[in-house]
């Protein structure tokens, strides 16, 4: 997932319109959510448990709310010319749902959510033109580098 954050922060600088960064944006989100689930998938299976295991359902029950509001505001801030404050609240946003979906994880995972609402509160306050290195060095940065702490602790 951090490789093609950071492949959508470099696709999305060269953007022309608001409409297209959205919507290379929320392309590089369904692509995320594809590799997550099939990440799970490859890990459940090495596990020898289901996809949708007791911990799986857990997390996604704690995770998919925020990210079912990071939808609605987005569309809300989007249609009513707000989309300046788009990065900061997916980042927020997503950190909440990391936190409270890592409660059901290793202790790394939340603290990876803290991170991430951490650079939302900032990101909230700094202008548009940065939104590509924030969401890159978040999206791309923060996963790959706890996704290797994770790897090398945990066993992916």
């Amino acid at each position: 997932m951090g490789l093609t954050a950071v492949a959508a922060a470099a696709v999305a600088t060269w953007q022309s319109s608001i409409d297209h960064w959205l919507a290379t944006w929320l392309m590089e989100g369904a692509l995320a959510i594809v590799i997550g689930v099939l990440a799970m998938w490859r890990k459940a299976s090495l596990a020898g448990l289901e996809l949708w295991s007791a911990p799986a359902r857990k997390f996604a029950y704690a995770f998919v709310p925020p990210m079912v509001a990071g939808a609605a505001v987005t569309l809300a801030l989007w249609q009513n010319g707000l989309a300046h404050m788009i990065p900061g609240v997916w980042l927020l946003l997503y950190g909440v749902g990391v936190v409270t979906g890592g409660a059901f994880s290793v202790r790394v995972v939340p603290v990876m959510g803290v991170c991430f609402l951490a650079a939302g509160v900032v990101a909230l306050f700094t202008p548009f033109s940065w939104a590509n290195l924030w969401l890159g060095a978040c999206f791309g940065g923060l996963h790959i580098v706890f996704g290797a702490i994770i790897a090398r602790k945990f066993g992916g």
